[in-house]
């Protein structure tokens, strides 16, 4: 099945009304405002007679996303999909932005929203942009991965270190984050400006994963963030920013990678290895959500039901994301024999905790911490996501 891309950026304001008041506060004091950064739009033509289109908006890399849909596609071959890539940060505001505004606002309509900033997706659904959905597939759910119904994580993503193997000796491996805080100490020469990871003020899943780190081991967090700093750490908004910089050899080691990505990478032949951290692995679900504007209310709920059957989660498992919470490793990666094997299973739980993530206060002053430890000077309208256009979070 064929399916057409095209590149189209255009120029999205805020709406004058407001429905959701909230919503938009929250959007504004992050820093959103028009233009949106451009996003890329593919387009997945049915392969019979077309009945409806379905529009997702999504911060999830199309390479990884494509085998999902072409699936859900041979189940409802009358559906041609629209599939729009944002980076994380640019998707929450189009979605605030296009539920404050209502149905009325067609230009930015999504049927589903997927992004791997759970904490977004939650901050909408909290404020009134989701529509509940009950069906056997999100029964079946473990409870840390949906919430109330209405958001449905839909993938076992693990946060890991990725490395050259020819730049970095095997007895400098760090299994761990101690491990990692120690090698910077013992070789900080060799290191300098050769270690990697998300600038989180860009980042939605850059600063998940750190306030996340931050939650679970503070102190070891702590001694981390100073060491990077120490190494002149190469912060980027992207993980495929992060992993071109490893494959090109402009650094050596990249810290809190999507798991996912990196083996994807790997299997396409580059230069890479993938540790899966043994004190403890956070664990992301990728998560979707049917907006309140959904036009194709019927069709999204069927593809979210999609992503959670054992038909899709098999696809996902072989072809899009690799990982599972229970299966082994993929081959080729060092860590336990499964996420969940080690006891180290640390899942981020889909839920209202995640609205403490977004607490403005709180987040400004973990990135005030964060930029003085690593030596960063505060981006102009941080927080906005707004990066010149690039692709997806996870590209």
């Amino acid at each position: 099945m064929r399916h057409d891309k095209k590149l189209s950026g255009r120029s999205v304001g805020l709406p004058t009304q407001v429905c959701l008041a909230p919503l938009v506060s929250l959007v504004l004091g992050s820093g959103f405002s028009g233009p949106a950064a451009a996003e890329e739009a593919t387009r997945f033509p049915a392969s019979e007679h077309e009945r409806t289109t379905l529009t997702i908006r999504s911060a999830a890399d199309l390479d990884a996303m494509a085998p999902l849909i072409r699936d859900y596609q041979l189940l409802y071959p009358d559906v041609t999909v629209v599939y729009h890539e944002y980076i994380t940060a640019d998707l929450f505001g189009e979605i605030a932005a296009s539920c404050a505004a209502g149905r009325a606002d067609r230009a930015r309509a999504a049927d589903v929203v997927i992004s791997s900033s759970v904490d977004h997706l939650i901050k909408l659904a909290n404020d009134g942009c989701a529509r509940a959905h009950r069906s056997i597939e999100t029964g079946r759910q473990p409870d840390w991965a949906a919430w109330r119904n209405e958001v449905f994580g839909f993938t076992t993503e693990p946060a890991v270190i990725a490395y050259r193997p020819d730049l970095v000796p095997r007895e400098d491996l760090p299994q761990s984050r101690v491990e990692l805080v120690d090698l910077l100490r013992r070789k900080p020469e060799a290191y300098a400006g050769k270690i990697g990871s998300y600038d989180i003020t860009l980042s939605g899943i850059g600063y998940l994963f750190a306030a996340y780190d931050g939650r679970a081991a503070a102190a070891t967090y702590g001694r981390l963030v100073e060491a990077f700093g120490r190494a002149n750490l190469q912060v980027r908004c992207c993980t495929g920013d992060l992993i071109a910089d490893l494959e090109a050899g402009r650094i050596a080691i990249g810290y809190n990678l999507l798991g996912s990505y990196v083996y994807r990478a790997m299997r396409r032949g580059a230069r890479l290895g993938l540790i899966v951290p043994r004190d403890y692995t956070l664990v992301l679900a990728r998560a979707a959500l049917v907006p309140v504007t959904a036009r194709a209310v019927g069709d999204a709920f069927a593809f979210v039901d999609y992503l959670l059957s054992e038909r899709g989660q098999r696809v996902s498992r072989e072809e899009a994301f690799f990982f599972d919470r229970t299966g082994p490793l993929p081959p080729g990666i060092d860590g336990p024999p499964s996420l969940s094997a080690a006891g180290a299973f640390r899942p981020i739980t889909v839920g209202p905790v995640l609205l403490a993530v977004q607490d403005r206060a709180r987040r400004a002053r973990f990135l005030a911490e964060w930029r003085q430890s690593i030596g960063a000077e505060a981006p102009k309208g941080e927080g906005s996501g707004q990066t010149g256009g690039r692709r997806a979070e996870e590209p």
